[in-house]
């Protein structure tokens, strides 16, 4: 396919921020009477879903500390319910478990949750929690837990499945996906983006959309804008730090049939994520794994096939501009899961549940 010479709007990234925003705007452009989705095109190097989108758990859940995410994770929800076939969505809940540290924050989530009409249940003391658990899964047997917030909307989607659904759903409206197309420049003018300069070619456009996830750092520099910004402190004082920092989240998936993990029913589970102060043992020697505060989530995964989750993400310490963001996913040579995480995640599944 052609790159077109001009086009309202170029999407850098067919990830899901990519993806999502394309459909969203051809849709609002129609509804304006203002446009419509051939105003829009797409670019991507590799093709969708090459980034995080594609390899991601995927979790749908409005469980978010800060207020002001409450009513924004809410409608999320409602996109993701408006056509669960097309997102490959499985409504199944979220379950947030925790232990007497936290019971207080996830209380209030809970209330924050009940203010907006977000249904929930909460759960609080260890023989409860215990006896709800069990109720669910006959297996549990997570120790030092004191609060259960369990989400009866929310759950997962299929991340690649999903991807291709919201392809299919801005293509539905005329919009161009063009890969592999490599963004190499901008043609700026009078401080604004006039062209999207790619290895096919140079695209006019009015506005660029960059949805590049872990390359957005790339962009920052083609733009040349500045590499630190200033923050305020919760002192009153002004720091300096670098616009962009990296985190490494480590997932993984355990080779098992996906119905593996059914509940007592038989049927698919909330997601699990499950933090406790509990001391985490190697579940093969009984080796000390953590005496810290440490957590795990999990949940069926049909793409990969298995059990899939993770913990939590480290900062990268190096210099923003020396981390190797290509290749990317399991192609590289830096950023994959550790021995250590394998152990830990294991062990934190064993000491979730029997099975």
């Amino acid at each position: 396919m052609t790159l077109p010479e001009h086009v309202r709007v170029v999407v850098i990234g067919a990830g899901i921020h990519g993806l999502s925003t394309a459909w969203h705007l051809a849709r609002e452009l129609e509804a304006r009477g203002t446009g419509d989705g051939t105003d829009i095109v797409i670019l991507d190097k590799t093709g969708v879903g090459a980034g995080p989108s594609g390899i991601a758990c995927g979790v749908i859940r409005n469980n978010y500390f800060q207020p002001a995410m409450r009513e924004l994770m809410a409608h999320s929800v409602e996109v993701w319910e408006s056509d669960p076939e097309s997102f490959h969505y499985h409504p199944i809940g979220y379950l947030q478990i925790g232990p007497e540290v936290m019971r207080a924050d996830v209380a209030q989530i809970h209330r924050e949750q009940k203010a907006i009409g977000y249904p929930s249940e909460l759960i609080e003391g260890e023989d409860d929690c215990r006896t709800y658990m069990e109720s669910i899964f006959s297996d549990w047997q997570a120790k030092n837990i004191s609060v259960v917030l369990h989400e009866k909307k929310g759950g997962y989607a299929e991340n690649m499945s999903s991807m291709h659904g919201l392809r299919g759903k801005s293509e539905a409206l005329g919009v161009e996906l063009h890969t592999p197309v490599q963004v190499t420049g901008f043609g700026v003018d009078g401080g604004a983006v006039t062209a999207v300069e790619t290895d096919r070619g140079s695209i006019s456009c009015d506005q660029v959309v960059i949805a590049a996830g872990p390359w957005v750092r790339d962009f920052w520099h083609m733009l040349e804008l500045p590499g630190d910004i200033d923050v305020l402190g919760r002192d009153g004082k002004v720091y300096e730090r670098p616009m962009w920092t990296y985190w490494c989240l480590q997932e993984g998936t355990l080779g098992v049939d996906p119905t593996f993990l059914v509940d007592n029913a038989g049927n698919m589970p909330p997601v699990v994520h499950l933090d406790t102060d509990a001391p985490l043992l190697d579940d093969m020697d009984g080796s000390t794994v953590s005496e810290d505060l440490w957590g795990i989530y999990y949940k069926p995964d049909f793409n990969f096939g298995g059990v899939q989750g993770g913990a939590m993400p480290w900062v990268v310490e190096q210099p923003t501009d020396d981390v190797a963001v290509d290749p990317y996913g399991e192609r590289s040579t830096e950023f994959t899961v550790t021995e250590e995480f394998e152990r830990m995640w294991t062990s934190a599944l064993a000491h979730c549940q029997k099975r």
